[in-house]
């Protein structure tokens, strides 16, 4: 079996999209026949403490469904402190650099961006090693970071981040772009280099359809993920008018928003919103059956991001409501997944809402159906991989 390695700042158990993604890139290329290692974190994500199971070491490796995972030290937090969280990013980066520096390491390597910074060691060191560098970008820095008001236009962070950015491109081999913003963006700056559309598509395993739809229920709208500044969901939460629909909105999840989205629905029970905490994913998804429609927002449109809760919904039949603008528009549009309301636009979305709310329980049933046999064809993560793996990008 050929080897390849794969750097991630991300991976289960921990949860979210950039975890799922890398886990399921792990698996497809291990059932392909490649020898797949992953180079992580120790597990922390996103809580920002270590997992019960790696407190008190600072390497581990483990086998997670015939994948390879040796895990690094670092200084975990969440901590909205800027000087803690570029200390944590360090600590990780600087045992990844020794790793990389003094290991053996395979021919190929994918590396995942972003973090910028862990980026730009692997692709600074491996590039001197002659490896094959597939970078795999799912969002665009330091572009996102001043679309979300996180970093401001010209000052040194910015610059700096600039030129790391401009430095893995150079340096890659090829590019994976999980939007066409994402490879625009690179042609505009490297238009000599390779690039491929690699959506970050789910793999269900399943093929039996699960979903129902309850005549006697309001309509149950959920949001299901990271509770953090991106998604912009207590801003969503103060937002909502619900009081006179036949509409709930349920919550899912963990993040450093969890402590003000409880306290405001503690505060305001007439606004129909329910909070669940985090779940385990099997958990979830029992739960979520009898669901009828999967909210995704985000804050700001952001440039070249896709929200893989697109396809990831798609795929198990739940018709969306699409707040975050950009690609993900056009997505919903071509693959008549539901609704849209301009980002930002909370007005917008309350006119949805009130429209949704006058449907009969039967349409959703149809929807359902629909989403789930069209995604067979739309959303196929073992066509998309057997393309890539035609096309030699691995």
């Amino acid at each position: 079996m050929e080897e390849i390695l794969i750097i991630s700042n991300y991976y289960p158990p921990e949860k979210g999209a950039a975890a799922n993604r890398i886990e399921q890139l792990a698996l497809k290329l291990n059932q392909n026949k490649y020898n797949v290692t992953v180079v992580c974190p120790l597990g922390n994500y996103p809580k920002g403490e270590l997992f019960p199971e790696y407190k008190g070491k600072f390497s581990v490796t483990e086998m997670r469904q015939d994948i390879n995972v040796k895990r690094l030290w670092i200084y975990p937090s969440n901590s909205k402190n800027f000087i803690i969280r570029i200390f944590s990013i360090l600590s990780f980066s600087v045992c990844l650099f020794f790793f990389l520096l003094l290991k053996k390491t395979p021919k190929k390597v994918i590396v995942q961006s972003p973090p910028l910074l862990l980026s730009f060691i692997s692709v600074f060191i491996l590039s001197f090693k002659s490896k094959k560098i597939i970078l795999n970008v799912s969002d665009l820095w330091p572009l996102a970071a001043i679309e979300l008001g996180a970093m401001k236009a010209n000052s040194l962070s910015h610059k700096v981040s600039c030129f790391l950015e401009r430095f893995i491109y150079r340096k890659s081999t090829l590019i994976l772009g999980q939007s066409k913003e994402i490879i625009d963006h690179v042609k505009s700056i490297v238009p000599e280099k390779s690039c491929f559309l690699y959506r970050n598509f789910p793999d269900h395993k399943t093929s039996e359809f699960t979903l129902s739809s309850t005549s006697d229920e309001p309509i149950k709208i959920f949001y299901a993920g990271l509770l953090g500044v991106a998604q912009g969901v207590f801003e969503l939460c103060k937002q909502l008018k619900l009081n006179n629909l036949n509409i709930e909105l349920h919550i899912f999840g963990d993040g450093a928003e969890k402590k003000q989205i409880e306290d405001f629905i503690k505060n305001n029970s007439e606004k129909k919103i329910i909070f669940h905490g985090m779940m385990e994913r099997n958990q979830l998804l029992n739960k979520l059956t009898t669901f009828d429609i999967a909210l995704v927002p985000l804050k700001a449109r952001i440039y070249g991001s896709v929200p893989s809760k697109i396809f990831e919904y798609g795929s198990l039949g739940f018709p969306v409501l699409y707040f975050g603008g950009g690609e993900g528009e056009d997505i919903v549009k071509e693959n008549n997944m539901g609704w849209i309301a301009p980002v930002g636009d909370y007005e917008a979305l309350n006119k949805e809402l009130e429209l949704i709310s006058e449907l009969p329980k039967e349409n959703f049933s149809e929807m359902k159906t629909d989403l789930f046999q069209n995604s067979k064809t739309s959303f196929n993560l073992d066509k998309q991989i057997a393309d890539l793996l035609s096309k030699k990008v691995f």
